[in-house]
Order: structure tokens, then C-alpha cells, then sequence
């Protein structure tokens, strides 16, 4: 109970939560209990900031719902465990976890092979399935790796998401029977029949765009999807246009408090799993997206493990309530920021006020005419394209063009779970094309106690010292890259190379075998190749023992606090070197 302008105060460090309670005088399962509850002062204002999200959260719960196949019900109780229980343990701490409609379009997508009965008990099952691999995720400390998904190819992904959005719901929002293997064909054949066009169903769902689109530019903006929701309906039941398509037609909306259950295992298949595992990219990936947009008040540094620990309790706790997925939301989070919250209270606070509408007005949301859902879709869809952004992609290069383009069609045309899938691994070629093309080796000139970098020789001459830097990955394609920029030492007699190497801790198998190569063509016109600034590291793998066994001979000089030290001495050494082969 609020006794005053804010709770009790608890201790809170920079970033980090830090619990009052004597740890000794607690067991192993509380203290980790302990760091899931918001350590943060619970204010007034994040109580009240938790209105406006739950309003809104009824018309996007139920849309998710329609995306993804389903009754809205399903979208409607994600979104309330959602927020509940991922806000407690997200680092992000405005973050709301709930529906998006990238998650729920990739889940409907998984299920379309499931007969229709089935999908809804498939769908909890896949929430689920999803909600233990973003945990697991977590616990495996993987946030790092959302770093390596294109920031081009995940632009094209959801510009492909929002297309699909607006194509699939054209039909809902003219009242017809659209045939087509995808959203793009359905559209098509809606559009091509305008005499099954059903007028009512197209008068609600352009008054809800109407609504939409113009409270959208007024103070009244974050209520403009609820009065969508009303008016619409109001206006379907005043005229008695009770043959438009209702949300109670699609499923039945159950009235009361929503109670847990398991999730049915009797939907288990390999292809839910295939399904959960694009659905929990998705959803990690935005919710990284969601950390970069809104930062934590306090300026700490939000921890993309402990989010990915988040949105999988959330979709666990989604699933228990026979919800669908959901993940960090960019607009509801910044709709929790713009109503004032300050910590994760809010979003919490969101998911309770979420609770009572979900009990109080249950009846109610059946009542809303699907064609208004479908009018919500489109405009939240156009409104979810970021133009600048695009525009900036596509003048940073041809590289950043094809992936944006190629992500977009595949998003467009495939199944959602095969764009995901296409998207990672455009990612994964992206970056190692990246690491090829961006190497470059440079020679350094030794003058008195400086090095000078010159351009690299193409080939070698007879005596001679080179010392080589490279800047740019050696790892896999940045390996063979060095491997064709290496001088040729074939018509060279008695050169040696050395191969600066300060700053690198690990080396790829690749780039040991280019190494060993090298290293054995100028071994056979007399040669030497030394390798400097080398990580005491690297030395531990690359013993003696194994150079042996590949017929390789390699000067290494260790790296040491003083930088160059290394390669003055490599460099000494060769004139050492030379100097004896000319007495000879």
C-alpha cells in the first residue's frame, strides 16, 4: 500500500540490483528468487504510466492474436503475463515485454501446417518451447551474438514483417475470402474480386483507420487505437450489422480470472520446434533492439543476458496462460517512457491494470468487428517503417543493398521461420565478407627506433627484410584473404618476413595453415619467416611439437609491454642473419 510519494527505498548500485537482506540468513533458491524482484522505488507515477500501456495493450493483444492465427484471447492473456512477469527481470528496466507483431506473424507461420483446431494448444506449446530457449540463451551469456545479425538485414526483416502485415490483412479489412499460398497472393486475389467486397465490414475498418490516422497526430495519440476499438463497434451495433465478422466468431472469449495451465505435449512436432527456435531469434533480437532505443534512466548499461532471461520468463509465464509469444516491444516501451515510468515498476504495474480490464470487460471485446483489428494492423504496420533508415542503408553501399533487398523479398514471399533462417545466415556471409574485404597488410620500414608503414611488396627480392602488419580479422575468409596478399617470395633468394601479429590472443585453424604454407615456400628459397607481438597464448597452441609434425619452421618473438619491441628485435635477429649468410 503507497504511504507516501514513493516505497520504502532500497539500495540499488550503477547497473546493477543489490538486495538489503542479509545473504548469510538466506537460502541458495531465495537469494536467486531475491534478484527477480525490482530492488527500484515503486513511485506513484509508475503506477498510473502502467494505464496507458494496458489500454493499449487490448486492441495490439488481439490483433497478435489474429496474426498468428488464433483467437485474440490468446494475444490478449500473452500480453497481460507478459508484462507481469518479464518485467521483473529484464536489465532494461522500461522495457514491456508483449506481443509483436513480428513474433506473432513468425508463430502463426510455423503452425500453418496445423490443422486449425489444434493451433491454439500448438501455439501455447511453441510459446513455450520458445520462452526455454530464450532462457537458456541467457544463461549461456549468447547476448553477444546478436551483434553479428545485420543491422540491414534485420531493417529488410521487418519492413518484409510489415508488408506481410498490411497484404494479409486487406482481405479481413474488405470482408472477403482471399485464396493464396502467401500474404502478397491473398492480397492480390482480394483486390482482383471487388464484387465480394463486403461494404460494412469495409465502412467499420475505414472509420478505424480514419480514427487512427488522424488521432494519431493529436494529443489523443495513445488513446487512438482503443477509440478505433469503440467506435467502430458502437457504430456496428447502433446499425445492426451483426453479419460482420466478430472477434467471438473467431474463438470463444472465456469471462473471469484466467487460470494457469500445462501446455499440451500432445502437439509436440520437430517442426514447432524449428518454429520456437526462429520465434526466440526474433524476439531476442528486437529486444536488443529495444535496449539500444530506450537506455536506463540511471545511464547503467542494460545486460542483454539478463534480458534474454526476461523475455523467456515472460513467454514461459505466457504460455502457462495459454498465451502466444511475446518479446521487448519498441513502441510499447516507448509508449512506458512517454507516460512517465522510471522503473521497471511500470511496465509491471501494466500487465496488473492489463489483469483487471481482461476481467472486467471480457464480454466486451468480443463484441469488436474484425475488420477494426485488421484496420489496427495496417496502420500499426506503415507506421512501423522507418524511412530515414532505410534511405541511410541504401547509400551506405552495394553490400547493405543486397542484404536489406534480398531479407525483404524472402520475408515477403517464404514462410517467416525460412526468412529468419535465410536472414542469420545472410548475416553470417555478410560478416565474413566483411573480415575479407576490409584486411589489409602494410609493410613497415624500420627507422632508427620508429616503424614506418609503406605499401606492401607483391613479391621479394634476394636478401631481403620485410615486416608486415595487418590490419583486419585473420579468421577464416580474412585468412585466405592475407594468404593472396602475402609477398610471392618464388624468385626471391634468402628473404625473410616478419609477420607482426601484436593484439591477436586467438588465431583460427585456417589462418595456422596459411602460416605453415607460407612459412614453407620461403623455407625452399632459403628463407625465414619470424612471427612477432606474439600472445603467449598462441604460443602455448602453437608448440614445437606440432610445427614439427607439419615440416614448418617459425621464429616466434613474444610480445612485450613496449610496443615494437618484439619486431625491433625479429628484425635485428634477420640482419644477423643475413649478415653471416653473406660471410658464408
Amino acid at each position: 500500500m503507497l504511504t507516501g510519494p514513493e516505497f520504502p527505498r532500497r539500495q540499488e548500485g550503477a547497473g546493477h540490483d543489490h538486495a538489503v537482506d542479509d545473504p548469510e540468513h538466506m537460502s541458495g533458491l531465495g537469494r536467486r528468487l531475491r534478484t527477480l524482484i525490482p530492488r527500484e522505488r515503486m513511485t506513484r507515477t509508475d503506477v498510473i504510466a502502467g494505464i496507458p500501456g494496458a489500454i493499449g495493450s487490448v486492441p495490439d493483444g488481439m490483433a497478435s492474436g489474429v496474426l498468428a492465427g488464433v483467437s485474440p484471447v490468446h494475444g490478449l492473456y500473452a500480453s497481460m503475463a507478459g508484462r507481469l512477469f518479464g518485467g521483473f527481470s529484464t536489465s532494461t528496466r522500461l522495457m514491456v515485454v508483449t506481443t509483436t507483431s513480428a513474433s506473432a506473424l513468425a508463430a502463426g507461420s510455423a503452425l500453418t501446417d496445423v490443422a486449425p483446431e489444434d493451433r491454439p494448444a500448438a501455439l501455447v506449446l511453441l510459446t513455450f518451447v520458445a520462452g526455454a530457449a530464450m532462457i537458456l540463451a541467457g544463461v549461456l551469456r549468447l547476448g553477444r551474438y546478436t551483434r553479428f545479425v545485420s543491422h540491414s538485414v534485420m531493417t529488410g526483416f521487418l519492413m518484409g514483417i510489415s508488408a506481410n502485415i498490411v497484404f494479409g490483412q486487406l482481405p479481413t479489412l474488405l470482408g472477403t475470402d482471399a485464396e493464396g499460398e502467401v500474404s502478397l497472393t491473398k492480397a492480390v486475389d482480394a483486390l482482383t474480386r471487388p464484387g465480394d467486397i463486403d461494404v460494412r465490414s469495409l465502412v467499420l475498418g475505414s472509420t478505424a483507420l480514419l480514427l487512427m490516422a488522424g488521432l494519431g497526430r493529436t494529443r489523443l495519440r495513445l488513446f487512438a487505437s482503443l477509440a478505433a476499438l469503440i467506435v467502430p463497434t458502437l457504430l456496428m451495433v447502433v446499425l445492426g450489422w451483426s453479419s460482420v465478422i466478430q472477434v467471438s466468431d473467431v474463438g470463444a472469449i472465456p469471462t473471469g480470472f484466467p487460470l494457469p495451465h500445462l501446455p499440451d505435449l500432445g502437439t509436440f512436432t520437430p517442426g514447432l520446434v524449428g518454429g520456437a527456435l526462429a520465434v526466440a531469434v526474433i524476439v531476442l533480437v528486437q529486444g536488443a533492439g529495444v535496449a539500444e532505443a530506450v537506455p536506463n534512466p540511471d545511464g547503467s548499461r542494460s545486460e542483454p543476458n539478463r534480458n534474454f532471461t526476461g523475455q523467456g520468463i515472460g513467454n514461459v509465464a505466457a504460455a502457462v496462460f495459454r498465451g502466444m509469444p511475446v518479446g521487448g516491444s519498441v513502441s510499447q516501451t516507448a509508449l512506458n517512457s512517454a507516460a512517465g515510468a522510471r522503473t521497471r515498476w511500470a511496465a509491471i504495474w501494466s500487465g496488473i491494470w492489463m489483469l483487471a480490464i481482461l476481467v472486467a470487460l471480457a464480454g466486451v471485446v468480443g463484441q469488436v468487428p474484425m475488420p477494426t483489428l485488421a484496420a489496427i494492423l495496417v496502420i500499426a504496420a506503415v507506421g512501423s517503417v522507418d524511412l530515414a533508415r532505410v534511405s541511410a542503408i541504401w547509400s551506405s553501399g552495394f553490400t547493405s543493398r543486397i542484404a536489406l533487398t534480398v531479407t525483404f523479398v524472402a520475408t515477403l514471399l517464404l514462410p517467416v521461420t525460412a526468412a529468419v533462417g535465410i536472414g542469420v545466415s545472410l548475416s553470417l556471409v555478410l560478416q565474413l565478407n566483411q573480415e575479407a574485404m576490409d584486411l589489409k597488410v602494410i609493410r613497415l620500414r624500420v627507422m632508427g627506433t620508429q616503424l614506418i608503414e609503406d605499401p606492401a611488396p607483391k613479391h621479394l627480392s634476394d636478401n631481403e627484410i620485410v615486416i608486415l602488419d595487418v590490419y583486419g580479422s585473420l579468421f577464416y575468409a580474412g585468412a585466405r584473404t592475407l594468404q593472396a596478399r602475402l609477398p610471392d617470395p618464388a624468385s626471391a633468394r634468402s628473404p625473410v618476413v616478419i609477420l607482426r601479429l601484436r593484439g591477436r590472443t586467438t588465431v583460427s585453424a585456417t589462418f595456422l595453415t596459411v602460416i605453415a604454407d607460407y612459412a614453407r615456400r620461403l623455407d625452399a628459397v632459403g628463407g625465414q619467416l619470424c612471427l612477432s607481438g606474439v600472445d603467449p597464448r598462441i604460443r602455448d597452441v602453437w608448440t614445437d611439437d606440432l610445427l614439427t609434425a607439419q615440416g614448418v619452421a617459425i621464429e616466434f618473438f613474444t610480445a612485450t609491454p613496449v610496443i615494437g619491441e618484439s619486431t625491433l628485435a625479429a628484425y635485428a635477429q634477420a640482419r644477423v642473419r643475413l649478415h653471416r649468410g653473406d660471410d658464408a
